[in-house]
């Protein structure tokens, strides 16, 4: 779709304001309307992402009565439009408590339609990536990558990666911090391949004791030990036809590498106290938080495991390399937990937004979708601020720092981030917002390997 396409909806009864925010939006497609029955008829017709609305509207020029029972009926009638108020001075207070019943923001007039103009550019960036996210959550939930939600380069090409691997019967280790969607992308391997139809068997090797994990993974006879009770299937037999998801492979025992090594090379096992050697068609998909490279050196994994594993490697960006990912995915989990929990919470303020932007989310996507649920969980409003999301503003967040030369840094990363998040990725904008020379922005962004 190009800019041309997009519609924008300015209800302002002044015709000369009318006159000149239809000029200086003409990149878009402007519908200008001077009163709350004209704004619903053109919110229907042209469904207009953002809408910028004047609260002194006839019969109540002088007040906000009009403008803000336009602004409810334009949520009414169409919630997910960003509304911005333009007021003036006398009407500070009431642009504030239509924030508080929804609107995205509002901007004080006298117009400067420079300033305008980012803020509608900023709406039309998150409302674009509300309705993805949209779309993504009414996908069907048998798709090759239900959940997963990125706008990010890097993701998109380990999805088009997994696209290519999954019809293969390949071993597939995918390497990423904690808290990555590990999982996720294990599921979008064997849901696109071919035995979808079949289990996908998940175990965790870091949360079992080594003295049950073997019985987890092989299965036992009945009497094989004290309480063993009954014949009981391993997980890798339990996923027979199907994947069988290695979590934490990294913290596999040594006696069990050995044992796995095994099962891979020949594709039979024998269950604890059996002697029945029974094959077993399973795919295999791993992953690990941990160096495997320094675990081979300590001596603590086998490389020819190892090499086993590594059949085809997927390695997953933390949150903190994938800078619009953030306030997408918050976006997301708002949208989610806004319906199983029954809250009707809107968005984020503008506060909490750069909060999420500049964050550094050491726990990756699990800290986050857990941030996102308390806040719901919190808020008060329809709109998640500050408070809420028990984060420190994105100016202030020093991370535990020890030095101004880190501190900068960090600061200067992230108002690089927000600006980008803001614009679009547009340099010259993000240039402006920031006071620097596009090529001083270019240089920043690969000093901190940051992507367009």
């Amino acid at each position: 779709m190009t800019q041309k396409a997009i519609q924008l909806l300015i209800v302002e009864d002044d015709s000369g304001l009318q006159n000149q925010l239809k000029w200086a939006f003409s990149q878009y497609a402007p519908h200008i309307v001077g009163t709350r029955e004209a704004a619903l008829a053109a919110v229907n017709r042209y469904e207009p992402p953002v809408v910028v609305l004047d609260l002194g509207l006839p019969p109540d020029p002088d007040g906000a009565s009009e403008g803000l029972a336009t602004l409810e009926a334009i949520l009414e009638a169409a919630p997910d439009t960003k509304v911005i108020i333009a007021s003036g001075n006398e009407q500070r207070e009431n642009a504030v408590r239509a924030v508080a019943l929804g609107a995205y923001d509002f901007y004080q007039k006298p117009i400067d339609v420079e300033i305008l103009g980012l803020i509608i550019s900023r709406a039309l960036r998150l409302s674009q990536l509300e309705a993805e996210n949209r779309r993504l959550q009414s996908a069907n939930s048998t798709a090759p990558f239900h959940g997963i939600v990125t706008g990010d380069p890097e993701m998109y090409k380990i999805c088009r990666s997994i696209e290519k691997v999954a019809g293969t019967d390949v071993t597939v280790l995918i390497l990423g911090e904690s808290g990555t969607g590990k999982e996720l992308l294990a599921r979008a391997v064997h849901n696109q391949s071919t035995r979808a139809g079949r289990p996908f068997v998940a175990i965790n090797c870091a949360a079992i004791p080594e003295t049950l994990l073997e019985s987890e993974l092989f299965g036992h006879e009945r009497g094989a030990f004290t309480g063993a009770v009954k014949q009981t299937l391993g997980k890798i037999e339990i996923a027979n036809k199907g994947s069988l998801f290695l979590d934490e492979i990294g913290d596999l025992p040594l006696p069990l590498q050995v044992k796995l090594l095994r099962f891979l090379q020949d594709r039979v096992i024998e269950r604890i106290g059996g002697r029945q050697a029974i094959p077993v068609d399973v795919r295999i998909i791993c992953a690990t938080n941990q160096d495997l490279a320094k675990l081979m050196v300590a001596g603590r994994f086998r490389e020819d495991l190892f090499y086993r594993l590594n059949e085809f490697m997927i390695t997953v960006p933390p949150l903190r390399d994938r800078p619009n990912d953030a306030l997408l995915l918050a976006h997301y989990f708002l949208n989610k937990f806004g319906v199983s929990l029954g809250r009707s919470v809107r968005g984020f303020t503008k506060e909490a937004a750069a909060a999420i932007a500049g964050h550094n989310w050491p726990g990756n996507v699990r800290e986050l979708e857990n941030c996102i649920k308390r806040s719901v969980i919190m808020s008060e409003g329809k709109l998640i601020d500050l408070r809420d999301l028990d984060l420190k503003p994105a100016e202030a967040d020093e991370g535990g720092l020890t030095t101004l030369k880190q501190a900068r840094e960090r600061a200067e990363r992230a108002m690089i981030q927000r600006a980008l998040v803001e614009t679009q990725s547009n340099i010259s904008l993000a240039a402006k917002l920031l006071g620097v020379s596009r090529p001083t922005l270019y240089d920043l962004m690969k000093e901190y390997d940051l992507k367009q």
